[in-house]
């Protein structure tokens, strides 16, 4: 499975996509190929750009609440804590290799 799935399906992009590969691309190069931190900027593109339509709407004596872009940007922040949890050593490994210097 290739980053850009993963950071598909951590975001809930997987029926009519709302980003190209190209974009979801563009968030993991942001995040320096950080899944978790990838797919939290793309909650945070995509709550914003739902945020001019209507968050709840009254019709005689039947309301309607609608908390996507809420719901998005609560998730972008439980993954970028995740992210910043996650040890740095996953990341890397030391390179214990001797160097001509130690020799």
């Amino acid at each position: 499975m290739t980053d850009k799935v993963k950071v598909r399906l951590l975001i809930g992009d997987t029926g009519s996509v709302q980003f190209t590969d190209a974009q979801i691309q563009a968030f993991l190069d942001m995040a320096s190929g950080s899944i978790l931190l990838a797919a939290s900027y793309a909650l945070e593109a995509w709550a914003a750009s739902i945020t001019d339509s209507f968050t709840s709407e009254h019709i005689g004596d039947y309301s309607y609440t609608k908390k996507t872009a809420d719901n998005k940007i609560a998730l972008a922040k439980k993954y970028k804590e995740e992210d910043s949890t996650t040890p740095a050593f996953e990341w890397s490994e030391p390179d214990l290799a001797e160097t001509e210097d130690e020799v």
